[in-house]
């Protein structure tokens, strides 16, 4: 979760970025308890694959839109081992026989989910079938994705870019950044994080994050209020 952000209450909604600026199709979903960002990504409107990245919760609406589409899952893809990035892969995973990619650091968090998430759910937990360290390269649903490795909110956060867009997880919101205040974070680590994405991609690289709307990285570094000791480095 960002910084300074309540817990809004759960919405399901869908919003498609502009696919003529970016040669990705993605389209961005709230899903689970409390909005978790989840995106479907295809090389274009008319690919027939898609990764499916963060399903959060409510797996069966996603198959239903996955219907819709007209694609199939190939892979889905996890930044970081929080439960509300992780409440719907179990579902998704064995109804899609899509394999999940996470961080090697971090599959504790999906194999015994109900350890970490809050007491009133009932979360499925699942063995992730791929491990990541980080700068890995994937050729999933004829998209490369470059993993890039940016604890800080995490110990193992993963990040995942591809052709101009970032899927930053929680490291990096429009207006704020993740937080260092729950088991495992560090400040310090993830303003370094994030140093590591400005010097590795374009300023217009879009940001589409684990909650809220999507930014720039360029904007983000900017005006981001949060980040103003990157600014006076």
């Amino acid at each position: 979760m960002p910084l300074s952000t309540p817990v809004r209450p759960r919405t399901v909604t869908l919003d498609a970025l502009d696919s003529t600026v970016m040669s990705l199709a993605v389209e961005r979903y709230e899903l689970g308890p409390i909005g978790t960002n989840c995106y479907v990504v295809r090389a274009s409107q008319e690919a027939s694959e898609a990764v499916v990245i963060d399903p959060g919760g409510e797996a069966d609406r996603l198959e239903r839109e996955l219907e819709r589409l007209g694609v199939a899952c190939v892979a889905i893809l996890i930044t970081h081992g929080h439960w509300d990035h992780l409440g719907g892969v179990a579902e998704l995973a064995e109804a899609t026989g899509a394999p999940v990619h996470m961080a090697a650091e971090e599959r504790i968090a999906l194999e015994r989910i109900n350890d970490f998430a809050p007491a009133e759910l009932s979360l499925r937990a699942y063995t992730p079938e791929i491990l990541l360290e980080g700068d890995e390269t994937l050729e999933l649903a004829g998209i490369t994705f470059e993993t890039l490795r940016v604890p800080g909110h995490s110990p193992g956060h993963l990040a995942y870019y591809a052709q101009g867009f970032l899927f930053s997880g929680d490291l990096i919101f429009a207006g704020s950044v993740g937080r260092t205040d729950l088991p495992f974070g560090d400040w310090d680590t993830l303003v370094a994080s994030i140093r590591l994405l400005a010097d590795r991609l374009p300023p217009e690289t879009v940001i589409c994050s684990g909650h809220g709307q999507e930014t720039t990285l360029g904007g983000e570094l900017a005006a981001n209020p949060f980040l103003a000791e990157l600014r006076a480095s």
